[in-house]
This record gives structure tokens, sequence and C-alpha cells, in this order.
């Protein structure tokens, strides 16, 4: 009997995988689709997710290009800010990201069942087409849709907010600066990452219905500025798109089976703390399985998850009411240490409060004052 099998193979599957077998389990991960597996999504890895990377031993030497910070635009404003003490997040390619991870578990001996579909839960374990797999657990990792969240009976409630998607393009065009820049534009927000070798990927996310293509989005959607960015710049892939976003788990682990990155829930993109958030929720489950205490684990993520979907709130209320977007940018240009730490509390998930709170005071009055005079 294996001590874990892993439903889903992408990047967070592969994360949780890769903590388990290095915490002494015997691992077999089950995806149906076969590398390289592409998604799309933002592409930028938080400080705290290359962190995570590192201590699993993920090598992504020669893969994508190091960013040091942030930087919003809404209206005319920017502001901007670096990680505290010299943090770097790192911008790869998805594909890439995930070759890395496959070759990492399996040099460290994780069981790797591409190209095998999950068709249910059993007593113990699952069952594929190939037979049944018994283990004492049972990870969904298995994304937004995730069935093992279904049948473990642990769907949240539909969620009632304005669905929102999401499409990406990779562009062969450089970035100016080492930063990520979010460009809030009329109910749409794009996403520009830097990934190396003279190439960027832009994320458009949106509200409303999923119809509406790339070039319609960039055209209608945000300053006439950004698409003069791209103008002409060839396109080193074909669009993909995602969504929607929000989905609920009742909770992240029932019995003996446990739910991380995506499947345990997801709130939106817009803050680009998806793939951070799921290698450290996979460090913590491995934790956590090989002591035998998935409470231990449910805990660490409801303690990982409280800054970011926090923000990500903030974040969602900003481009959806464009004055309060205006204020908040305008209001973080004028504290760009408030900025970092806001940066830097992301990466560590620790809590609001532990921000300056000087500087906390200082945004909270920008905030109450028009944005032309906290500007000014």
């Amino acid at each position: 009997m294996l001590d874990v099998v892993i439903v889903g193979g992408g990047p967070v599957g592969l994360a949780a995988a890769i903590a388990a077998r290095r915490a002494g389990l015997e691992v077999a991960l089950v995806e149906a689709r076969t590398p390289p597996i592409d998604k799309a999504c933002g592409e930028g890895v938080m400080p705290a997710g290359v962190a995570a990377l590192d201590e699993l031993g993920v090598d992504l030497a020669g893969r994508g290009r190091d960013f040091s910070g942030i930087r919003y635009v809404a209206d005319g404003l920017a502001a901007e800010a670096d990680f505290p003490a010299g943090a770097r997040g790192r911008g790869v390619r998805r594909t890439e990201l995930h070759a890395a991870l496959v070759a990492r578990a399996a040099a460290v001996g994780v069981e790797l069942r591409f190209g095998e579909r999950v068709e249910r839960l059993v007593a113990v374990g699952v069952a594929t087409a190939r037979g049944e797999l018994a283990a004492r657990y049972v990870v969904g990792a298995d994304g937004l849709r995730s069935r093992v969240r279904g049948w473990a009976g642990l769907d949240g409630p539909p969620s009632r907010r304005p669905k929102r998607f999401g499409v990406r393009r990779h562009l062969a065009a450089t970035l100016a600066g080492e930063r990520v820049e979010v460009v809030f534009g009329r109910g749409a927000e794009a996403y520009l990452t830097p990934l190396g070798s003279g190439e960027c990927g832009v994320a458009l996310l949106w509200e409303g219905t999923a119809r509406g293509g790339f070039d319609e989005l960039l055209a209608t959607r945000f300053p006439a500025a950004l698409a003069a960015r791209f103008a002409g710049a060839p396109r080193r892939s074909r669009d993909l798109g995602a969504g929607p976003f929000h989905v609920r788990a009742r909770a992240v682990r029932r019995g003996a089976i446990a739910l991380v990155g995506d499947a345990a829930g997801y709130l939106d993109a817009l803050t680009g703390e998806g793939l951070a958030l799921g290698f450290r929720e996979a460090l913590e489950l491995g934790s956590a399985l090989a002591a035998n205490d998935l409470g231990r684990y449910a805990r660490a993520s409801a303690r990982l998850r409280r800054v970011p979907e926090a923000l990500t709130r903030l974040a969602l209320a900003m481009a959806r009411r464009p004055a309060l977007g205006r204020r908040v940018v305008a209001a973080l240009a004028a504290e760009p240490e408030l900025f970092s730490a806001v940066l830097g509390a992301l990466g560590a998930a620790r809590p609001v409060g532990t921000l300056a709170r000087g500087a906390a005071v200082r945004f909270a009055l920008r905030l109450a004052v028009p944005a032309r005079a906290a500007g000014a």
C-alpha cells in the first residue's frame, strides 16, 4: 500500500508529491494529461514561492527571469516597490516550471503516472482505468474544477460574485525595469511578467462573460498606450483562457482526504499569489502527512491563506471601483515603504497588524481624501 496518492500533476500537485516523498513517504501521482502541461496564468512566482521551490530542491537555473517587485498603474497614476530584504520573484513559463518539477519528482522517487485518469475514490485510495491504487491518504491537487473535492463532499456553495476570466499570451517584447506590472483598465486588469530571453507574458483578467478575445480586450478595456507598447510584437504562444475563478471548499480535509492549491479554494488571480501559496501549502502538507496529522495541515492552510485573500479582496475592490483604485495607487505611491511592507506581508503570510502602524495610519488617511490631493 502507498502512503499517499496525489490526484493532479500540475505544479502544486508535483510540489506536494516532492514534499511527501522527501518526508520518507511512498508517493504516487496520477494525472490524465501528459507533460508538458500548460495553463493560462500570470507565470510570476512570488518570493515565498521561490523560497519554497528552493526548499524542495527544484532547480530553475536558466529558466525565466528574476523580478524585484511590483508596479501598479491606475488611471495615469503609478506606484511601485521592491520586495523587502532584497527578495526576488521569478517569472518563468508554466511549461518550464512544470518540467523542472517533473524532473525533481522523478529524482526523489515519486511514482509518476501521467496519462492515467482517476475515475473515483474507493474505500482506501483511488480507482483508475488501470485498476485501484491503495493508499493511506488521498490528496486532491486537481485544480479549480477539482473532482476530488466533489467526491469528498467538500464543494462549497457557488460564488455569488460576478464571474471573472483570464487569457494569456506570450510576446517577443522586453519589459522596462525588473518588476511585474499590473495595469487597471475598464473592468479589466493586465498582468505583465518578465520571462527573460526577450519575452514577456501578458495576462488579461476581466469581469463579465467568457466572450472577448485578447486583442479586443486590449483595445477596448485599456488605455491606448498599453496596446502601443506591444504593437508589432510577435506572438510566442497561442492564447490560453481560464475561469471563472472563484471557487469555494467547505474545508481542506475530510478524514484521510486533503485538498491543496486551487482545489482547496481560489479567490482570484489578481495578486499573483496562487503558485506561491500552493507551494507553501505543499510543504505544510508533506510535513502533516508524515506526522499523520491532517488537522495540522488544515490549520496551516488557513494561516497561509489569510493575508493573501484579504489583499486580493482589496485588489478586486480596486478593480471594480476605479475611484478606489486610483486612491489606493496614489496612497501606495506616496508610501513606498508601506507598499514594500505589504509585499513582505504577502510573502511571509504575516498578519496585517505586523505592518508599521504609522505607515498604515498614513495610508488609511490618504484613502480618505481624493486621489488628486493624495498624489499632489
